[in-house]
């Protein structure tokens, strides 16, 4: 199931605010483009037609409307957006009425035209699914909530402080459609619907961790390949937009691959040849995803354990010229791989090495001691650094070793 778009009725004031804003009346778009959202008549008609029930009053809409600035009459600059909304609308083909109606300093959407907005369509769904008590109906009832939400509301208002309140209660009711939908499936072993709600949910709200969902129901499905993919992608996009892991919940669904991966039998031979995969042909340290270097490490520790042998993590981030951490930019994406490269090619294949979010490479030194690590900066220096170049790489480094802790910086 996905966002579905039904017939819109005719004499109707269609009004979107979920994900963007737009108004159309017969077919023909009357207001809401890229440019123009974010007009003052645009404005003023958001604030009517989503207060329209209660209305707005006067010291409230100027308010709204010219927040701190510094207007000579406020009453007067109020009638003349009015004026100016009203006109447009007019010209724009809707039925010659009175658009904005006042009562005793109070001003309303008039109830003369029909509005259809989705956000209180939105809001009416949620409604009814959290009174629905059958559990099949509750199901589909939450579901449709779910796919009517467009995304944040009023998106181009982010200096609006009603919009952006709106926008959170938005959001908060969306997130309750979820996981309220997700647990009535999770019952249901529906985990073909599970996966296209946390697909969907993960593309409407980003970086809302709608991930796991999706985990969940490709381990239960045992689709485990594609449950890989879908961990190593949401790691590396938390990583490049935030900076951080996702949330713990869908490590621990990762975590569930190990138990439920199977394969059919086959002979060692086999086997050592589809683990080697192309692996022979790489050259330097061994570039790999997140996940996948979790792994190395934490395998490379247990056998630490056993040994007494010595390995060394070091987190490698490129500073700027005034010795800061460099931020986003186009030189920065440039640089960042030719960190990476330059690592790779300055550490044994024996090393594991991956991209850490933006400008950070971290290595795990196999057999190495600190006092080793300082020929490996020399050599990722040599590679990296390039003439007179200011941008400079900050090293830091701590023992894997169980009983030491010690971390100790270094910058190039």
């Amino acid at each position: 199931m996905a966002a579905t778009t039904t017939e819109k009725r005719e004499n109707v004031l269609h009004v979107k605010m979920l994900g963007g804003f737009s108004m159309s009346y017969n077919g023909k778009v009357i207001a809401g483009s890229s440019k123009s959202s974010i007009t003052q008549n645009n404005a003023l008609l958001q604030i009517l037609i989503h207060s329209r029930r209660d209305g707005v009053t006067r010291d409230r809409l100027e308010e709204l409307l010219f927040g701190d600035r510094e207007v000579d009459n406020a009453h007067h600059s109020l009638r003349s957006v009015i004026y100016n909304a009203k006109k447009h609308l007019e010209k724009a083909g809707l039925p010659k009425v009175n658009f904005i109606t006042s009562e005793k300093d109070v001003f309303y959407w008039t109830d003369e035209i029909e509005v259809e907005e989705d956000a209180y369509e939105f809001e009416r769904l949620h409604r009814e699914a959290e009174q629905e008590s059958d559990p099949g109906k509750r199901l589909e009832s939450f579901l449709k909530a779910s796919y009517q939400y467009g995304g944040e509301f009023l998106p181009m208002q982010t200096n609006n402080v009603w919009a952006v309140r709106e926008s959170m209660r938005y959001e908060k009711l969306f997130a309750d459609c979820v996981e309220n939908a997700g647990k009535i499936l999770r019952e249901m072993q529906d985990y073909g619907r599970m996966k296209e709600l946390g697909q969907y949910a993960s593309a409407i709200a980003p970086l809302s961790d709608w991930e796991s969902l999706t985990m969940e129901a490709l381990v239960c499905m045992r689709k485990y390949d594609e449950a890989i993919r879908l961990y190593e992608n949401t790691v590396s996009y938390y990583l490049d937009e935030l900076g951080v892991h996702p949330s713990g919940r869908i490590v621990e669904w990762f975590e569930h691959l190990g138990k439920g991966l199977s394969h059919q039998h086959s002979v060692l031979e086999d086997l050592k040849k589809d683990l080697d995969g192309n692996d022979g042909a790489q050259e330097g340290g061994y570039l790999c995803s997140y996940p996948v270097f979790q792994g190395i490490y934490r395998t490379n520790r247990r056998l630490l354990d056993s040994t007494g042998a010595s390995s060394c993590l070091m987190l490698c981030t490129l500073l700027d010229s005034k010795g800061n951490p460099m931020k986003d930019g186009s030189v920065l994406e440039r640089l960042s791989d030719r960190l990476v490269d330059s690592v790779r090619m300055s550490v044994r294949r024996g090393d594991a090495l991956c991209a850490y979010g933006r400008g950070q490479c971290l290595i795990l030194l196999v057999n190495t001691t600190k006092e080793g690590c300082g020929l490996v900066q020399q050599r990722i220096n040599r590679n990296f650094i390039v003439g007179r170049q200011r941008i400079s790489i900050r090293y830091d480094v701590s023992s894997v070793c169980p009983d030491e802790h010690a971390t100790f910086r270094k910058s190039s």
